[in-house]
């Protein structure tokens, strides 16, 4: 019988592509996510898994449900075996987690801990947990390896991330039967290859190239670029996009690992390449076929000037390397804006 995983947050841009790998993995996903960063569909369930039960030809067992909701959380652990957790669930917006920060704390920081604490009650300690390269603040060299040291985070919403990382190492040092896979992400872009699920920001894009996608699709009339004087190619941001397929498999790569009683373990996943702001314009262009209008704006507080990793540890432990370059990456992206005009609020999507 298929192992069931748990999957927080499950209806969003890159739990969802998850959730296509772990079927085609052989497992048993159980979703839960409470729309924050998802889009309601038909019959209460994301639109995003809607879609995923088309392209596999499939069920996905959903439930509506918030993890600060802790008894909620606690008779879902009572109903299911999970084999392990696979956590994605939080706040994601660096700058509205500046703007605030309580709220950041209160969602991220004590959703984790239910989860946490109901896991251990019920005897699950196996955990996969998404967290960021952000971690590792101002890069004081390049390319981050995961040695690079953490915690110097320039906005709370990487700080709660690092604060998750730090519960789940002593979680894993108190209780020896714990294991976990920390997977730090650098920038997720690109979508799955039918164009029938990809990410779908509610409001103003807080990325890059979904920002880009809207303006080449006519949704918004230009980018700001924030900053075109920092120490880099042609003075714009430097970051590691990796395509979220690729993302998606690294984390049943990790799923993998946790069979090997691993403890806690973490891992960097990108590509080791880094691309400025207007390399990836210009990529979105060939893609497209469109002339993607820019204008040159003030650098934005926080940002840095480049951040790519070293994912070396991940292909020798793991068995895992980003298999799709930059091309693929901005077709797949143009591919679901292109069929989805306005994302998943769509009908459905375009032929």
């Amino acid at each position: 019988m298929a192992q069931k995983v748990l999957v927080t947050g499950g209806g969003g841009y890159i739990g969802s592509h998850c959730v296509v790998e772990l079927i085609e993995a052989g497992f048993c996903p159980v979703v839960i996510d409470n729309f924050s960063n998802a889009v309601r569909g038909e019959g209460d369930v994301p639109e995003s898994l809607r879609r995923i039960e088309k392209i596999l030809d499939t069920s996905i067992e959903f439930h509506e449900l918030d993890l600060l909701d802790r008894p909620g959380l606690e008779k879902l652990f009572k109903q299911h075996s999970f084999s392990a957790v696979m956590h994605f669930a939080g706040l994601k917006a660096v700058g509205e987690s500046v703007e605030q920060p309580l709220r950041y704390y209160q969602v991220n920081l004590t959703a984790t801990m239910n989860l946490l604490e109901v896991m251990q009650t019920h005897g699950v300690r196996n955990l996969v947990f998404s967290s960021s390269a952000t971690v590792y603040g101002d890069p004081q060299r390049l390319p981050i390896d995961e040695q690079h040291p953490v915690g110097g985070c320039t906005n709370p919403y990487g700080k709660t991330k690092y604060f998750i990382e730090e519960m789940i190492m002593d979680q894993c040092k108190a209780e020896k039967d714990w294991n976990s896979v920390l997977l730090r992400y650098f920038n997720p872009i690109g979508a799955h290859s039918s164009g029938l699920i990809g990410e779908d920001p509610q409001g103003i894009p807080n990325n890059l190239l979904p920002y880009v996608a809207q303006v080449a699709i006519g949704r918004r009339k230009h980018l700001n670029v924030f900053g075109n004087d920092y120490d880099t190619i042609d003075g714009t941001g430097v970051r590691d996009y990796i395509h979220v397929v690729d993302l998606a498999k690294g984390h049943i790569a990790a799923l993998k690992k946790l069979k090997d009683n691993c403890g806690c373990k973490v891992y960097n996943l990108g590509t080791g390449t880094g691309y400025s702001v207007l390399q990836m314009v210009k990529a979105m262009e060939k893609a497209s076929g469109i002339e993607i209008m820019y204008l040159i704006a003030p650098r934005r507080g926080g940002d840095v000037a480049s951040c790519y990793a070293d994912p070396r540890l991940a292909e020798k432990e793991l068995g895992w390397k980003a298999d799709f370059n930059l091309e693929r990456m901005c077709k797949d992206l143009w591919r679901w804006q292109s069929k989805n005009p306005t994302g998943f609020t769509n009908n459905g999507p375009s032929s």
